[in-house]
């Protein structure tokens, strides 16, 4: 199948599960996983209509953002050291992966020297895996309230990895704790926080994140093949 063919398909899922859950599709993201993928399916992807693409590696991303000559939307998606976000400030609409104070000054400070703002997620480790990143769930309040007074940096909502499973629906109880999560946090009223994105579904398991609140859903295996 075709770059273009699987995004149709994935397209006409995410738009079926959004009216069956009663909500509006355009309330919904897909974000494409490029990561491993060269600039040419990035490209193709972009020529069949898709716009935001997650990379989980900055050293991957960093050639890409040269490499891609068509403009799309750059996030990053995966586990992001302090020392790589020089590399990337100012390129990069949303980091999806903040899980640490020290790492949102860094990004603060690398977006303040270019005068810009740049819009983050908390990650949030719902199951308490230990290979997995991402701050507690009482962890991320505090966070939030901490990156809250950073100014170059916006608080846009929350991210979470579920456990691998082969049947989606065991995920659903992660997406949906991440969902309470994100109301409790809006609940709070945090000055600059703005919880609007729910980033959590990946090929597997998306529909179920969608009737959760799903805003942001990562795909790439289902767009681009297995890597």
């Amino acid at each position: 199948m075709s770059i273009s063919s699987n995004l149709a398909r994935i397209i006409q899922r995410i738009n079926s599960t959004a009216e069956k859950s009663g909500r509006d599709p355009a309330t919904i993201r897909l974000v494409a996983v490029s990561k491993t993928r060269p600039a040419t399916d990035i490209s193709a992807a972009f020529q069949a209509g898709q716009t935001v693409f997650g990379e989980n590696y900055i050293q991957e991303l960093v050639p890409k953002l040269a490499e891609v000559p068509v403009p799309v939307e750059w996030h990053v998606i995966g586990h992001l050291q302090s020392n790589k976000v020089k590399f990337i400030a100012g390129q990069v609409a949303m980091i999806h992966s903040v899980d640490r104070i020290s790492l949102a000054t860094e990004i603060d400070r690398q977006w303040g020297k270019l005068n810009k703002v740049c819009d983050i997620l908390i990650q949030v480790n719902i199951s308490g895996e230990s290979t997995k990143s991402g701050t507690t769930e009482v962890g991320a309040i505090q966070l939030v309230r901490e990156c809250a007074l950073l100014p170059h940096i916006r608080v846009r909502g929350l991210m979470t990895m579920p456990p691998f499973f082969d049947d989606p629906e065991a995920a659903r109880p992660f997406f949906a704790e991440l969902r309470r999560l994100s109301e409790t946090v809006a609940a709070l009223n945090i000055a600059g926080v703005d919880m609007v994105e729910l980033s959590m579904g990946m090929s597997g398991d998306f529909e179920a994140a969608i009737e959760e609140g799903a805003t942001l859903v990562r795909i790439g295996t289902a767009i681009f093949g297995n890597r």
